[in-house]
This record gives structure tokens, C-alpha cells and sequence, in this order.
């Protein structure tokens, strides 16, 4: 049977790399795309300028391969970077972190394949109502910015399957093709693998926090800051500080001034594991290696398989 995910973006196998800020560039996202996945070039950490640059070395990288953009749609200058997505005939775009109904309609009236990423079954709905193609489903378990309710990628995925009718991708807590299989047999069509092409080659995140992520155990990330943006990072010395004043019952406004300005930037780009954001998943736990992109998708491919006829032999 024919994959809806594959149909939907004209790729060989439904693995989707996240748009993930400061980490996934260019670079990545042609290599996703050249081993069959679907790469993503995350938007939200990009001036419109440097944006229009990574899409045309992407798009000369690749040439008919496609490939998609990340938006953010509380980020500031939205409009311009949509006028940049239009003029370079961006074929997918996954927006996230606001109403699906802003841009839905704008992006689809340029011929632009759209996803949702969502944290609920609520948000959804309304993505499906809005027009998307497709949504992301994304658990708990997840690295970055993520829902409030706390609701894990295994209960979300199945809920979600039994309300909508468009394609689900699920995102949380996947790195390793046995995951993939589960979560196909929960329902996804798609998977959405983040902190695993973190620790890859081409990935734009400095070295010291890709050994930051290779060195994380179980317990080691935690999600927090809800009062502002809920955010899963490392236990590293700045969390501790957040811990710190959670402890002495800071408002949002103080915790607003404790995490300032460019503090993922500062930890995930610039590798500051001091005083950093470090974003990065649960699924962290299980990633022993830093690999080229390509080589990532073999091997999860390779696993998928293996325990498929395991199970289903």
C-alpha cells in the first residue's frame, strides 16, 4: 500500500527531518533530501536575507528534490519571509507556534503543500479545519518548544488518528526505526525526527553541543518555562538557575529577564554550555553517535525493517 506521506511529498521513504532552529540549515536539509527523506530548513532562526540564501543553495543542491521550510508564525517578519518562500517556489512549508488559518490559505493559493505541527487533539482539529494537508503530531517526549498538556507521542498519536482524516506525522521521542514501526502502528503515515539529526554531520550545531547531546542520559532534559514558552532543554547551569528561581516563586516577568535574549542561539549554535538554551529531546538518551545525514536514514530504515519482520513474520 501506497504511503500518504510519500504520495503527499514526492519522497521514497516518510521520513521527515524537523525544522529545527539553529540546527538545521541548508546543509542538512539537502542531505535528508538526497537519502529520500523529506529535509527542512528551519526558518525561525533566520533573518529574511539569510533565509534567501540557504533556499537557493538548497534549491541548487537538489535541483527537482524536494524539500520544505519551517515557520514559525509568531516570528516578526513573517510577511517578508512567506514573499521569499513564494518567489522561490518552496513546495511544503510546516508552519508552527501559532493559528493555522493566518497563512493557510495564502500558502496554498501559491500551489505550497501545508502542515501544522500540533501539541493536541484541540489544535488539530482546527488544523484540519483550517485546510491543512497534513499535520505533525508532536508528543512530550519532544525537544524544543512543545505543548502545555504534557500528553506523550503514544497517547497523542492514536487519539488524533481516530479524529482526523488528513495524514498524521508523529514527532517525540523517535530515533531508532524500531520507534518508527510503533508509531506507524498507532497510526502516523509519517515520522519527524529531530534530536537524532542533531547529532548528524551536516547539521548546524556547534560540536560542543552535539557532544552535549551524545553525552545525555535518561533524566538529563526536562521541559520548563511554561509561563512563557515551554521549552524540554538540557540540566545544564543555566536550567539551574530557571530551577532556582521557580524555587523562589518568580513571576513570569522575572523569569522573561532571566532568560533574556539569544539563549538557544548562545547554546546551540554558538556552544555555550554554561549559560545556553540547549533544546534536545528525551530521545536523547539513545543517540551514542554523530553521522552523516544520509547514513542516519539508512540505518533507521534498516531497523524499521528488520523489526517489522521480526514482529509481523
Amino acid at each position: 500500500m501506497e504511503n500518504r506521506i510519500c504520495k503527499l511529498f514526492g519522497i521514497e521513504k516518510p521520513i521527515i527531518q524537523a525544522g529545527m532552529i539553529w540546527c538545521s540549515g541548508w546543509k542538512l536539509a539537502a542531505a535528508v533530501s538526497k537519502a529520500g527523506g523529506l529535509g527542512i530548513i528551519g526558518a525561525g532562526s533566520m533573518y529574511p536575507e539569510v533565509l534567501e540564501e540557504h533556499l537557493k543553495k538548497a534549491k541548487t543542491a537538489l535541483g527537482e528534490i524536494p524539500f520544505a521550510v519551517n515557520l514559525p508564525m509568531l516570528y516578526p517578519q513573517i510577511e517578508e519571509l512567506i514573499d521569499i518562500i513564494s518567489k522561490h517556489k518552496v513546495p511544503i512549508v510546516f508552519t508552527s507556534a501559532g493559528n493555522p488559518k493566518t497563512w493557510t490559505e495564502k500558502l496554498k493559493s501559491e500551489g505550497i503543500t501545508v502542515v501544522h505541527v500540533v501539541s493536541s487533539l484541540k489544535f488539530a482539529l482546527k488544523a484540519e479545519a483550517a485546510g491543512v494537508d497534513a499535520v505533525v503530531v508532536e508528543g512530550f517526549e519532544a525537544g524544543g518548544h512543545n505543548g502545555r498538556d504534557e500528553t506523550t507521542t503514544f497517547c497523542l498519536v492514536p487519539m488524533v488518528k481516530q479524529k482526523l482524516q488528513i495524514p498524521i506525522i508523529a514527532a517525540g521521542g523517535i530515533a531508532t526505526g524500531r520507534q518508527i514501526l510503533a508509531a506507524e502502528v498507532l497510526g502516523a503515515d509519517g515520522f519527524q525526527i529531530g534530536s537524532r539529526f542533531v547529532a548528524s554531520e551536516e547539521s548546524s550545531a556547534h560540536q560542543a553541543f552535539k557532544n552535549a547531546v551524545l553525552a545525555a542520559q535518561e533524566g538529563d532534559t526536562i521541559l520548563t518555562l511554561k509561563e512563557l514558552a515551554p521549552v524540554r532543554l538540557i540540566k545544564n547551569p543555566f536550567y539551574q538557575k530557571i530551577a532556582e528561581a521557580y524555587a523562589k516563586g518568580a513571576s513570569a516577568e522575572e523569569l522573561k529577564t532571566l532568560l533574556g535574549r539569544a539563549r538557544a542561539k548562545k547554546g546551540m549554535f554558538e556552544g555555550d554550555l554554561i549559560e545556553g538554551e540547549l533544546e534536545i529531546g528525551q530521545v536523547s538518551g539513545l543517540i551514542e553517535n554523530i553521522s552523516p545525514a544520509a547514513q542516519i536514514i539508512k540505518e533507521l530504515w534498516e531497523d524499521y525493517l528488520t523489526a517489522k519482520k521480526e514482529l509481523f513474520a
